[in-house]
């Protein structure tokens, strides 16, 4: 598999395999959150030392949201240059795609996951067509001050809360936890109505680190106009120079993330820790996606074509992943919300994830798209009746390589 080696118009299969990747630190991180209130922190005041090392390790070694990201960046760029429209289609065209993506994330929002992403994903996009015109040096500077800002930001405010606040104590939070948990192991509109009330706190969150994603845009879009992958994603030496590099510093601040979050600091610590994080982030992001181009070209190519398959699919995996693990931890399925260990939770994201590998290798191969996909294609596409002004301007719903070439995901 080459680095210059494309799947269909418009699509760099590098960027489909980092894709594929990334979905399985995605799923690491989205299963802790949606097991329970205690997961993501190895478990309750009684958690095992298993769990606690299991969800302390996660968060020291888990950044691919930030790959996603980036991700998303580069995928614009390869839409715009596909499209058939000079500059990569019209305004409304970008206006139906923004649409379709915020309709599908307040679906997931409210049926299977509040933490969603992609209605942030889909205002953001908006922002990032208006600043599609930046050159890749330009792009790289507003990232690197909207990422400072923001950890400044957080850094002093977290230090303030290590100054002159106490740390938050068990019995502070059980009753919140407590209600939660009822609400989780109910019937649907039990668990439909737990989603709504937590909704406005996690789209608070979503925005507070929104400039953190319009960054991983902006990089995206730089190394795309930059042609990176295209020229990078299989020269060795280049490889293996940004491991050996970045990702000590990269595990070095998650460490210092995961000590800040996960213990043994205290709660007081979480938004310093968090500061950390988004300067390091980055480095080790860049490691993880430069470390899996070496070995997937030391590799045959069907292990590429495995990952690109579920990178091309991104969306719907994405979707699906909410769906299976809503079915197993709400009231609504098997109800084991705050039942099962940390470890045993990362345990079954290992099998879900070799599920979902062998699905996108077995659905890829008999379609061009897949379902959530082919919905937010249909509704980039849609044009009034009578609406377009020439058979050659418009082509027809399944012809051209449309806005799906490379489908946006992330989820912290």
């Amino acid at each position: 598999m080459s680095g210059r080696e494309t799947v269909g118009p418009g699509r760099v299969q590098d960027v489909d395999v980092l894709r594929g990747f990334a979905l399985f630190g995605i799923l690491l991180v989205n299963s802790q959150l949606m097991a329970g209130p205690y997961t993501a922190f190895g478990g309750g005041p009684d958690a095992t030392a298993v769990d606690r090392a299991a969800a302390w390790a996660v968060t020291a070694t888990t950044t691919l949201y930030q790959l996603f990201s980036f991700l998303f960046g580069y995928s614009f760029v390869l839409q715009e240059r596909s499209a058939r429209q000079p500059g990569g289609g019209s305004a409304g065209r970008q206006l139906r795609r923004t649409a379709g993506l915020f309709g599908l994330g307040l679906l997931h929002a409210v049926l299977l996951y509040t933490g969603d992403i992609l209605m942030t994903y889909a205002v953001l996009g908006l922002v990032l067509y208006g600043l599609r015109g930046l050159g890749p040096r330009a792009a790289l500077r507003v990232a690197v001050c909207l990422v400072a800002g923001l950890a400044v930001l957080l850094l002093g405010y977290g230090l303030l809360t290590v100054a002159f606040t106490r740390p938050v104590t068990p019995a502070q939070y059980a009753p919140e936890v407590a209600r939660s948990v009822a609400a989780y192991r109910g019937g649907f509109l039990s668990v439909v109505g737990a989603r709504l009330r937590e909704l406005p706190s996690t789209m608070g969150a979503n925005v507070l680190y929104a400039p953190d994603m319009l960054a991983a845009f902006l990089a995206g879009l730089a190394a795309a106009k930059a042609g990176l992958v295209e020229r990078r994603g299989r020269d060795r030496a280049w490889l293996r120079r940004v491991v050996v590099r970045w990702l000590p510093v990269g595990l070095a601040g998650g460490i210092v993330t995961a000590c800040c979050a996960n213990g043994p600091l205290d709660s007081r610590w979480f938004l310093v820790g968090h500061a950390v994080s988004l300067l390091t982030a980055p480095a080790l992001t860049a490691s993880y996606a430069c470390g899996l181009l070496l070995l997937v070209g030391a590799m045959r190519p069907a292990a590429g074509r495995v990952l690109a398959a579920s990178g091309r699919m991104a969306l719907t995996q994405y979707l699906s992943q909410s769906l299976v693990l809503a079915l197993v931890f709400t009231g609504y399925g098997l109800g084991l919300y705050d039942r099962v260990g940390t470890a045993v939770v990362l345990a079954g994201c290992v099998v879900l994830y070799g599920a979902q590998l062998a699905l996108g290798v077995w659905l890829m191969g008999r379609v061009r798209y897949a379902p959530a996909e082919l919905v937010l294609r249909a509704v980039t596409l849609w044009r009034r009746p009578g609406s377009c002004p020439s058979p050659r301007r418009c082509p027809s719903p399944g012809s051209g390589p449309g806005p799906a070439a490379d489908e946006p995901l992330r989820v912290r």
